[in-house]
């Protein structure tokens, strides 16, 4: 049996409900095969990022165990978004969303491979995102980059409000 490797999982949707969509999504991981669902943090509504000619965010992160390989474990965080109604357009990044699943640690894994990069790209730049991770795992390494309470030190919090 191969061990879990404990994974993070950032969520975010900011179209339709999005805290029920994400309170959903939580529920639909939680039940899948080779994922087990360890903690979840409070929701978060956060301003958008990349593109600010958009609705707020509301973002959170779950962690899991999870026996599956990373390349895995992405392909069913994106048909769990295709699940929700989220269709992904080729070259669109940041544009808004009914839901976006995003891997942003595996273990200590470093990955660089087309359509998997992991820790998640810019994941020590983004407060929305560190904010919700720290809830759950207070001890997170970011790799390549060191602990995720350093990094979270340096951002704009301000913006960034528990529902």
């Amino acid at each position: 049996m191969t061990p879990a490797i404990r994974a993070a999982i950032g969520l975010g949707a900011n179209l339709g409900d999005a805290v029920g969509t994400l309170r959903g999504a939580v529920e639909a991981l939680a039940v899948q095969d080779g994922v087990t669902l360890r903690a979840v943090s409070r929701f978060y509504r956060t301003p958008a990022w990349g593109r600010q000619d958009q609705p707020d965010f509301v973002n959170a992160v779950a962690l899991v165990d999870t026996s599956l390989a990373p390349r895995a474990l992405l392909d069913l965080l994106l048909a769990v978004e295709a699940e929700f109604g989220r269709h992904r357009i080729a070259g669109e990044r940041w544009g808004p969303r009914t839901l976006d699943l995003d891997l942003l640690l595996y273990g200590d894994a470093m990955i660089d491979a087309p359509g998997l990069r992991v820790p998640h790209p810019h994941l020590h730049e983004r407060a929305f995102a560190l904010v919700p991770l720290l809830d759950v795992w207070t001890d997170a390494r970011i790799p390549g980059y060191g602990d995720a309470r350093d990094a979270v030190s340096a951002l704009e919090m301000s913006n960034i409000h528990p529902l």
